[in-house]
């Protein structure tokens, strides 16, 4: 691993999952990390984009709860099995970083969509394309036509979701959901143990459907242990 900046505080601002509260990150810059090393850092509740590495540290909230699944046991609910048969026709693909400009177009209209974002092939690139640590993506195809995309780092002992976007025409398939499964799925077909689904917040409805994932494990930021639930 390449430390290219030490852990610092960024400023305190609103934050963006519950109201009336402020968020605070520590975040450092690091590339040229190996699979062991990826992996160690997600267990102690860093996320990423691009060469940039980020954990919650907000003064008065720990309401971000790093979560993941233990995918040697994971078995899908009723209605998750209903997802998955629902979207049976689409074909999904796991291989390296490959840009495309289908999945440019995907993501802008994703984030104007969803989140009422604008987005720059700069910032597409830098936070999905240049790497600081083994990665993936994937590509879910209906008909041929490439109608979803998702990042995923690698680790010795688990992948870790990063983004996940899809065509909002699609949205009445539960891609989300689907992708999801199809990801537990690919982790445990490769031998590795753990799937992180970035943080879990009970009380934001943008955030709280990652906890419908059993058998699954959430962080304690006080001591450093993960737990089942």
């Amino acid at each position: 691993m390449q430390i290219l900046q030490e852990p610092q505080l960024d400023e305190l601002n609103p934050c963006p999952y519950l109201p009336d509260r402020q968020k605070q990150f520590q975040y450092f810059f690091a590339q040229n990390l190996n699979e062991a090393e990826i992996g160690f850092v997600l267990s102690k509740g860093w996320r990423k984009f691009g060469a940039y590495y980020f954990r919650p540290l907000c003064p008065t909230c720990r309401a971000c709860i790093p979560i993941r699944v233990l995918t040697n046991e994971f078995r899908p609910t009723k209605s998750q099995r209903k997802n998955l048969r629902k979207n049976e026709a689409i074909q999904v693909k796991f291989g390296p970083l490959t840009y495309n400009k289908r999945g440019y177009d995907i993501y802008v209209e994703h984030s104007r969509n969803r989140f009422d974002q604008e987005s720059s092939l700069d910032s597409f690139l830098f936070n999905f394309y240049t790497p600081s640590c083994p990665a993936i993506q994937s590509e879910y195809y209906l008909d041929d036509q490439l109608i979803a995309l998702g990042f995923l780092d690698y680790g010795l002992d688990c992948v870790s979701s990063v983004y996940f976007v899809y065509d909002t025409s699609y949205a009445h398939l539960g891609l989300g959901t689907f992708s999801i499964l199809k990801e537990i799925e690919y982790a445990h077909s490769v031998g590795r143990p753990y799937y992180y689904l970035g943080y879990y917040i009970r009380d934001s409805r943008r955030m709280n459907y990652k906890d419908r994932f059993e058998p699954r494990e959430h962080f304690d930021w006080s001591n450093g242990i993960w737990r089942r639930v």
